[in-house]
């Protein structure tokens, strides 16, 4: 128990120290929630936090319901989760694991709404939130207009720095916010599919059930090596089997085996760490058993699948050098704006998750590092080549502000940004543009 105390010290000092930063950097208040939810506010944080200056002024009950709400809806996502209060407030929110179980979040706050009107804030004081007299509501509304507006750009931004922050944070289960997204993702496409199903098949109609029309298509498919078609067949199949076997979770679980043991047999070609059968038999059908809800199922079923689409392509000899110089063309001419592991893995035709893998592999770090060199390089040349301003410099290479621009910089170079142009460069560790596609080019020839 004791031990388990100290780590949960640790993890608190780590966070505090990593918020500090965040909320200097970023002018966010900043909110710690332990495994319990439950909140506080280090000392050395914004004394004029929300809590402090706006919700004395609020009768609302349900407010710490609504952030716990919140978290739950975090750890569903995997992630970030952005919402805001009846006065306007905007919050974002990110978990922490640690060793895969929930630890902590991590909530940011401190703006309003760019679009919410003076006058519906007014009214929230006034009518929702109960302030008792006029002196009351005036002084609500000047402490709530005292808070800067932020568009949603602006608030996108502030909560996946946060979301970073949280991942580092995490421990032992580097993959598991990933896990998470990937899931969320799955069961968003799945859930639209559901949506016209129950317009196609009202109550009390006979629903579709188990297609092997659909599965014969969907293993066509699969041995193509079409990844978005196998995608696509494969969430119409798990759809409709949830829709129509709701209440049956063991058949589905059954019905999931079958699928597993025929996506094995699909040849593919030699598989590097033995049979993919033998793979299967060994790690997927065991976690079918142990499965508890249609979330776990449908994921193992695309792991699956993205296993053997990529044994496929592999074995055909495109790939890796074709995925990998689509998405160094796609990253060359768009990383000086925000772009995510969907969109770079989608222009590669992979799944996001796979994508993560070999990119990882072969470039030796993770994709968010990879693209804060690329804007710190872009970066450093404008430090030297124009005069350029830094917060114009930031901006210009996809940083949130001149702070967090520093921040980045220094991590990569180990001088400011000022110091950086004032010393004329010098050396620095960070990898030139030709050089990154240089490392594209090695790995292609592999």
């Amino acid at each position: 128990m004791k031990e388990n105390n100290e780590k949960s010290d640790n993890l608190i000092e780590k966070v505090k120290k990593m918020m500090s930063d965040y909320t200097q950097a970023t002018g966010s208040s900043i909110c710690i929630y332990d495994s319990d939810c439950k909140p506080f506010f280090p000392d050395n944080f914004r004394n004029d936090n929300p809590e402090k200056t706006i919700c004395p002024y609020c009768n609302t009950t349900d407010c710490n319901n609504l952030h716990k709400n919140s978290i739950n809806e975090a750890i569903k996502k995997g992630g970030l989760h952005i919402y805001t209060c009846n006065m306007g407030l905007v919050f974002w929110i990110s978990p922490i694991y640690t060793n895969g179980s929930f630890s902590g979040a991590i909530r940011g706050s401190g703006f309003l709404q760019e679009r919410k009107k003076d006058v519906d804030i007014f009214a929230n004081a006034n009518n929702t939130h109960n302030v008792s007299n006029e002196k009351m509501a005036e002084e609500a509304k000047e402490r709530v207009n005292s808070l800067p507006k932020a568009d949603d750009e602006k608030i996108q931004s502030l909560a996946e720095m946060m979301q970073i922050c949280a991942e580092s944070l995490s421990s032992g289960s580097e993959d598991y916010h990933e896990i998470l997204r990937r899931r969320s993702e799955q069961q968003e496409a799945i859930k639209k599919i559901i949506a016209e199903l129950e317009k196609a098949y009202p109550e009390n109609t006979e629903k579709p059930g188990y297609s092997l029309e659909k599965e014969k298509i969907l293993l066509n498919t699969l041995r193509k090596g079409d990844p978005l078609e196998t995608r696509r067949q494969l969430n119409e199949l798990i759809a409709a089997m949830i829709f129509s076997y709701r209440d049956q979770f063991k058949y589905m679980q059954l019905r999931t085996t079958e699928l597993v043991v025929l996506f094995s047999r699909i040849e593919v070609g030699p598989v590097k760490n033995g049979s993919l059968s033998l793979e299967i038999n060994n790690q997927c059908l065991k976690l079918i058993q142990d499965s508890k809800n249609t979330e776990e199922l449908t994921d193992i079923l695309h792991t699956v699948a993205d296993r053997i689409l990529s044994n496929i392509t592999s074995f055909r000899g495109i790939p890796h050098a074709a995925a990998l110089r689509k998405a160094e063309n796609f990253i060359m001419e768009n990383y000086t704006r925000k772009i995510s592991l969907k969109e770079i893995a989608d222009m590669a035709g992979l799944s996001p998750p796979y994508f993560s893998t070999i990119f990882k592999e072969e470039m030796g770090e993770n994709l968010s590092k990879y693209l804060n060199r690329l804007r710190v390089e872009k970066a450093s040349r404008l430090l030297l080549e124009t005069d350029m301003s830094l917060s114009e410099i930031a901006a210009c290479c996809c940083f949130e502000d001149q702070s967090w621009f520093s921040k980045i910089f220094k991590a990569f170079t180990g001088i400011s940004p000022g110091k950086y142009r004032n010393q004329g460069g010098g050396i620095i560790r960070t990898i030139t543009e030709n050089n990154l596609s240089q490392a594209f080019r090695k790995t292609l020839k592999k």
